[in-house]
């Protein structure tokens, strides 16, 4: 098996930059939210559950976990997380910080190279002041960009995030819960350093506390010998009758030596017996420290194991439950087109039905009216037979009127005109140019002349 599969192993050369914690109510805060989720109602709503109560329920879990994913991101200023490290930007948000810090680049980088040139009259000449102080100007505002792109990124995420999906919600959830799993490695290598710093001074502290001890009986020994000589040097000092000679002088100032020594001794004895108990103390006091650090390490290792494994498990358990509501979208949107198809299939039956029938009253209405339509047809014929009835009367009546008045019989001339052969000539030559028109002879008696 892999050595990463160690979930406890702590490694200080990954460690990163330590982050400054001031705490607050946030966790307090929280918790209380989370304890509000109780709903008693849940086995009910299970039992009664609908599609539709799935829809609010899975809006009610995108609610709570917007509002977590606030508390969170509000929660870390509070304890001083750095917002980028712990939260999923997108390009954009991320682009805003990476800006702000390039520029700041560019401006340290422009300053120092301001900074740099000579310092002579030539360069003073050429702007070398001012440029210096336009460059340090520029930086001053580069830092307030850098300095306020974090806020700008958080003002873009939050705005985001309000009408996120549950999907990139618990994905935020799961970047942080893995931002988080650094966060304690880091803590415990932080802790880590802290414990062996102390283990070292338990070491230094147990040493001088040694060499106290072997300073205090030192300074004991010669207190003794000073005390002795005191003794002796009173005892000598006594024994002078005279007490206005020099050798009695001398005496007094042997024994104000002795004294002065003794005071001096006395000092040093009580300094290293209260460094010595001083280092015995801070021996207790470190091996206390480090057994709190120790139970603090070991449980930040718990969660953390915890944590980095439930989160990569919580990954898969997020996605079922993802997919779980785009099968529930996909289910209704199977329901939808399903009641679509059996009312176009109703409409299309009804139309059809109502296409057959109209069909059906259509022919009968044919069948109905041709009767109708006969005896309409039977006036008309029957006006037209009429009509040329009584043209034919008249036109007798005409070719009678013809012959009487003129001698000419009209219908004989009717008749012999439709009977005439259609092959005659038609006037034309054998060449098909029209034929030259007789010469007409004049008469006098031509009435139309």
């Amino acid at each position: 098996m892999s050595d990463d599969f160690d979930l406890l192993e702590t490694n200080s050369n990954e460690k990163t930059g330590k982050v400054d914690v001031n705490w607050g109510k946030a966790i307090d805060t929280m918790k209380s939210k989370l304890a509000q989720e109780d709903d008693p109602q849940s086995r009910q709503k299970i039992l009664n559950a609908t599609l539709d109560d799935v829809v609010h329920m899975a809006e009610k879990d995108r609610t709570t976990l917007l509002d977590a994913i606030k508390d969170l991101t509000d929660y870390q200023d509070e304890v001083g997380i750095i917002f980028e490290k712990f939260s999923s930007l997108n390009p954009d948000e991320q682009r805003v910080i990476d800006d702000a810090q390039k520029a700041l680049e560019r401006a340290r980088i422009e300053l120092e190279d301001a900074r740099n040139k000579p310092d002579t009259w030539w360069n003073n000449l050429w702007g070398r002041k001012s440029k210096i102080k336009q460059e340090e100007q520029e930086f001053k505002e580069a830092e307030k960009v850098r300095a306020g792109a974090d806020n700008k990124a958080k003002a873009m995420f939050q705005e985001r995030i309000e009408s996120a999906d549950v999907q990139t919600l618990l994905s935020e959830l799961s970047f942080k819960s893995q931002a988080a799993v650094s966060r304690l490695k880091n803590r415990e290598v932080e802790i880590k350093e802290v414990e062996d710093k102390l283990q070292i001074a338990i070491v230094e502290a147990t040493k001088n506390h040694t060499r106290a001890l072997e300073k205090k009986k030192e300074v004991e020994g010669k207190l003794d010998d000073n005390y002795a000589l005191l003794r002796q040097a009173r005892q000598q000092l006594d024994e002078i009758v005279d007490k206005q000679s020099a050798d009695y002088a001398q005496s007094v100032g042997k024994v104000t030596t002795l004294e002065q020594k003794i005071e001096e001794l006395e000092g040093l004895k009580n300094a290293y017996t209260t460094l010595a108990a001083s280092k015995d103390s801070f021996v207790h006091k470190h091996n206390l420290t480090i057994k709190v650090l120790t139970s603090l390490r070991s449980n930040l290792q718990t969660h953390r194991a915890k944590l980095k494994s439930d989160t990569e498990e919580r990954l898969k358990y997020y996605d079922g439950y993802v997919v779980a509501l785009k099968a529930r979208t996909d289910q209704e949107f199977a329901a939808i087109l399903e009641h679509l198809g059996v009312k176009t299939d109703e409409h299309i039956g009804e139309t059809l039905a109502s296409m057959h029938t109209a069909s059906a009253k259509a022919r009968q209405e044919m069948m109905d009216n041709i009767p109708v339509h006969e005896k309409v047809m039977q006036g008309v014929y029957s006006s037209y037979a009429e009509a040329l009835q009584e043209i034919r009367t008249k036109d007798a009546d005409i070719q009678k009127n013809f012959a009487e008045r003129y001698g000419i019989d009209m219908k004989e001339i009717f008749e012999d005109y439709y009977k005439a052969d259609a092959t005659a000539p038609s006037g034309n030559d054998d060449d098909g140019k029209p034929a030259a028109a007789p010469k007409r002879e004049t008469n006098s008696d031509d009435l139309l002349s």
